[in-house]
């Protein structure tokens, strides 16, 4: 039984943000399941070899294409462009994100603007335009890649704090909408995962600080969400949705 649970052959899945970190390890856990696999990300470069990567070994498609989720133009012709090849998207990933670190009384008008089109605005887009498909085949996953700061705080981290919390918000009130199609939407919402936006804004200390916070006492591997997504992306969480799953290694018990 475990084995057809979370089973994803002849389902297509699309994952923006797919060319590294979080996003190449959740396609690499769905092609490992069966699903054929489309990735976006803004460098074809990286996107060539994380295609690779992800389909090495394996008997499925991996499709790849380059978008700037900041163009709305872009968004939309990637909906297009990963139903044309792969025929149709059973899953959508919405794991694309920026973090610009500002303090609240030092936000520019740019920087909030650019956050907010990447980490909000496209996943609503992306959304709506995949949406119409899961609903005429009744089936549908949608997972928002929110953050452990959707639901806490941390300096600085207020544009992408703000984002992220509405992602599952959006999550919640989508899952009413889509649920009587069979469609399913949710948040997974990650702790220290070590990826290259941490690597980039925290110092070693910082590093060290949400290492120690954590019940595990370390970061994670970015192969270590590749199972919660895929439990929410098949039938083995056909009854979860509207949800805001934290995968943070217990540093949000972590009270004192």
């Amino acid at each position: 039984m475990s084995s057809t649970l979370f089973n994803l052959s002849g389902k297509a899945a699309l994952v923006t943000g797919g060319s590294k970190g979080l996003g190449k390890a959740m396609a690499r856990g769905f092609a490992e399941a069966g699903a054929d696999v489309f990735i976006s990300s803004r460098n074809a470069e990286e996107l060539k070899a994380a295609a690779a990567e992800i389909g090495a070994g394996l008997h499925v498609k991996v499709e790849w294409m380059v978008a700037d989720m900041a163009d709305r133009a872009a968004v939309k012709a990637l909906a297009v462009e990963a139903e044309q090849r792969l025929g149709k998207i059973d899953i959508l990933v919405n794991n694309a994100g920026i973090n610009n670190p500002q303090a609240i009384d030092e936000i520019t008008d740019e920087v909030w603007d650019r956050n907010v089109e990447v980490d909000l605005t496209a996943v609503m887009s992306l959304t709506r335009a995949v949406v119409p498909g899961m609903k005429a085949r009744k089936w549908g996953r949608i997972i928002h890649i929110s953050s452990v700061l959707g639901v806490g705080g941390r300096l600085k981290r207020n544009v992408y704090c703000a984002c992220k919390a509405a992602l599952i918000g959006l999550a919640r009130a989508s899952a009413l909408d889509l649920g009587p199609y069979g469609i399913t939407v949710n948040c997974l919402c990650p702790g220290p995962f070590l990826t290259d936006m941490p690597g980039k804004l925290l110092n070693d200390e910082e590093k060290q600080y949400f290492a120690d916070r954590t019940a595990v006492k370390r970061w994670a591997a970015p192969r270590e969400l590749a199972g919660p997504a895929l439990m929410l992306a098949s039938e083995a969480g056909s009854y979860i949705t509207g949800q805001g799953i934290v995968v943070d290694g217990g540093a949000a018990v972590n009270v004192l």
